[in-house]
């Protein structure tokens, strides 16, 4: 045998060719510090806040860590984004001390609470922020300076993300000094969730524009949760929803604290899925001429619009010039999109990359939302004494996940792709709506106390 073969080539790092570093092996100093973090701040969270955790949620923070340590090795701008929330939520609980106590009030006074990082003012600065990246986005799309007006839209989602993340977690501390027993993780009425899918939306959307290192799909991406934003801040205006409530007693359990945000992944996963099926089919039809063939995606782009608020009750009584305005802007939205049609597919990446990021979203919303029906049945069986009882929200979830398996299914057994699939992931955000809002508002169940 050749003396050549028998001898294994070292790399200059010593490690044998050909042989990865184990995955610990691979971590850098950064990443054994961001570790460290992360334990001495839950380390910290438990000796301070150990008094207002049951055994559960103490479970839970201690699950928390190895999650959030992963997170930040799998995808290191997750590290910078944790560090960044905890360091600034820190500095608002801070700022809520005086000499005998927390003091809400000082929300009101201090500079800093007033207008940035208190939860209400986070959260608006989040809408604009994600207002602001969804415009920059679609100049990007449809300017030839498109990159730098695109890297501005990233970096503007990412500030909103951030932001969001502050509102929610200073919101958190601040339902714990209304009184006793009011303190509750923020995700238990529509307004708390809202925020929670605008940020998660998003979140995720960056994932695969890092991936796919392409930031030409933020345009459709961003439309959605843009869309979001602006029902939440009706809803705001409307109902004042931004207010801390208490929990009702359906709310009273620590199974909230883990089905809501993985039911949550579900919802926005699957938007991202739906809007890059509508960027498949804008694609799709740029060189179409005949109207009759563009008339469904005309029907396709008013309903996306208008998603939040299709089945919004009394919308005319309610806020009417403040939607007088949204659908008018949505419409110059839906006329925007299909007239650059031919520029905007020139800019979107192939039909090959917006079919694999469809069908990844919608295997990670799948998964997820699979996880938050089985943890809904547990929950359930917990307050009703039952895991199933076929209420129209538990009836509809279902309706939601036969869809998806049923999607994935033929994507994965019959090879399905392309304008089939895009319609069917569309007609699936349809439904995930219905089971969303719809559910809430004209059927009445267990889950009423949900409604708008």
């Amino acid at each position: 045998m050749n003396t050549a073969t028998q001898t294994i080539e070292l790399k200059k790092d010593g490690t044998a060719q050909g042989v990865q570093p184990s995955y610990f092996a691979r971590r850098d100093l950064w990443d054994w510090l961001f570790a460290v973090l992360m334990v001495a701040g839950a380390a910290w969270a438990f000796a301070q806040y150990r008094d207002a955790m049951n055994v559960y949620e103490q479970w839970i923070l201690a699950g928390t860590v190895p999650s959030l340590i992963w997170l930040g090795w799998f995808w290191r701008p997750l590290r910078t984004l944790t560090v960044v929330v905890g360091a600034f939520s820190l500095l608002a609980i801070w700022l809520y001390q005086t000499p005998e106590g927390a003091d809400l009030a000082r929300a009101d006074q201090v500079f800093m609470l007033k207008y940035f990082i208190s939860s209400q003012s986070a959260i608006l600065w989040m809408s604009l922020l994600f207002f602001m990246s969804t415009a920059f986005y679609w100049i990007g799309l449809l300017t030839r300076a498109g990159s730098t007006f695109e890297v501005l839209g990233s970096r503007l989602a990412w500030a909103a993300v951030t932001l969001a993340l502050i509102g929610t977690m200073v919101r958190w501390y601040e339902s714990h000094q209304i009184g006793p027993g009011i303190g509750h993780i923020p995700v238990s009425n529509l307004y708390e969730v809202f925020v929670l899918f605008c940020w998660m939306t998003a979140a995720f959307y960056l994932y695969y524009e890092d991936q796919y290192q392409t930031r030409s799909m933020g345009a459709f991406s961003m439309l959605i949760v843009s869309a979001a934003v602006g029902f939440l801040l009706w809803y705001t205006l409307v109902r004042e929803a931004h207010a801390i409530q208490p929990l009702v007693p359906a709310l009273q359990s620590w199974w909230m604290k883990v089905h809501v945000p993985a039911n949550f992944i579900g919802y926005g996963t699957f938007a991202i899925a739906a809007m890059l099926a509508f960027a498949y089919l804008i694609k799709q039809s740029a060189g179409e001429t005949r109207w009759y063939k563009l008339a469904p995606l005309w029907l396709l782009g008013v309903v996306l619009c208008f998603e939040p608020i299709v089945f919004r009750q009394g919308a005319q009584e309610q806020g009417g010039s403040y939607w007088f305005i949204y659908f008018g802007i949505s419409a110059l939205i839906v006329g925007g999109i299909m007239a650059s049609r031919r520029r905007i597919a020139e800019r979107l990446p192939s039909f090959e990359v917006l079919d694999d990021v469809m069908y990844k979203a919608i295997a990670v919303g799948f998964a997820f939302f699979t996880i938050a029906t089985v943890l809904g049945a547990l929950w359930a069986a917990e307050a009703w004494g039952g895991y199933w009882s076929w209420d129209p929200k538990e009836t509809w979830a279902l309706i939601v996940w036969l869809n998806y398996a049923a999607w994935l299914h033929m994507r994965l057994m019959k090879g399905l792709r392309g304008t089939v699939a895009a319609w069917w992931a569309l007609v699936g955000l349809a439904i995930t709506t219905f089971a969303f809002l719809g559910v809430n508002m004209f059927l009445s169940g267990l889950h009423s106390y949900g409604e708008l």
